[in-house]
């Protein structure tokens, strides 16, 4: 599909007579220039790879110490349906859909998404969207898993000077019944920067307020977090991750020297989703070459879409 100077194609491999395929991957492309790949993975969707405007990776897809850190990802760990049994009355089902094996008593669910479309605004933007279905696993009642909650996912990609910007918004809605998510640090919004640009191999990462290292940025009160390195050939790239500013008094982190960032507002307290009010949260990403000063990150947090 090709919109304007965009196009988004599948990645198709010839595989060996009787092979299949167990991934899928879409490459986004404009004037030719691949800037990312929207991927179906085992467990769930993600955004892999990931380019600079020079064409460097950022993301690792499944580093061997967390294999299930796919690159740029959006999962929960802790996810409790609330199913009636009786009038007030409720059981809870809880599901896993961050690590895919049982995690702390909760089983693993997939994430499965439909095809991404494409459409452009401008020359230099464009939106791709997908649907996605939270199934949780095979269990007694539920031979193909219980289909516990749907996502609509809106990712707005602009090819701004010197960098890459997604605007990335998902409404998560119930499918059946009244969800919980949390209270939990795996979730909601996560990215794992390529090994290369991890602190004990040269990179940085930093807030808003010049907090450094992940003991040093904390929790709470972040504005925007960035994670610097090296990228190969001698040069150097970043991500930016900037929450919605309307969200910024309940948005908590979870940030590693070895890699991982992570972005929510469901670590200190659950959160409630039923059909009729549905979940949405938004996130910009910055990808950039060589390094960003505080002043361009808060530039292009202060350009966060509706602030």
């Amino acid at each position: 599909m090709a919109v304007a100077d965009f196009t988004l194609t599948d990645e198709v491999m010839a595989l060996p007579p009787g092979a299949i395929a167990r991934m899928h991957r879409t490459i986004l492309r404009h004037g030719g220039r691949p800037l990312l790949g929207l991927t179906q993975g085992r467990m769930r969707p993600y955004c892999y790879p990931l380019f600079t405007p020079a064409g460097y990776a950022v993301t690792s897809e499944s580093p061997a110490d967390h294999p299930h850190h796919n690159s740029l990802w959006i999962s929960a760990d802790h996810v409790l349906a609330r199913v009636p049994t009786k009038p007030g009355h409720h059981e809870a089902y809880t599901y896993n859909f961050y690590v895919d094996e049982t995690f702390q008593g909760r089983a693993p669910g997939t994430l499965i998404a439909g095809p991404a479309t494409l459409e452009a605004e401008f020359g230099d933007r464009a939106v791709l969207a997908q649907s996605i279905e939270w199934r949780g696993p095979v269990e007694w009642g539920a031979p193909q898993g219980r289909t516990i909650a749907r996502e609509a996912r809106r990712i707005v990609v602009t090819c701004a000077p010197g960098a890459l910007v997604l605007d990335v918004e998902s409404v998560l809605s119930a499918a059946q019944w009244d969800l919980e998510l949390g209270p939990t640090r795996h979730a909601y919004f996560n990215f794992r920067v390529a090994d290369s640009m991890v602190v004990s191999m040269g990179g940085t990462v930093r807030d808003d307020r010049g907090r450094i290292g992940g003991a040093g940025i904390g929790d709470i009160g972040a504005r925007w977090v960035a994670f610097e390195g090296p990228v190969g050939g001698g040069a150097q790239a970043g991500i930016a991750a900037i929450p919605d500013p309307a969200e910024a008094d309940k948005t908590s982190w979870f940030v590693a020297n070895w890699g991982v960032v992570s972005v929510g507002s469901f670590r200190l307290a659950a959160t409630r989703i039923s059909a009729d009010a549905p979940l949405r949260t938004r996130l910009r990403y910055v990808v950039y070459d060589s390094t960003a000063t505080d002043a361009a990150i808060d530039a292009w947090a202060a350009g966060f879409p509706g602030s």
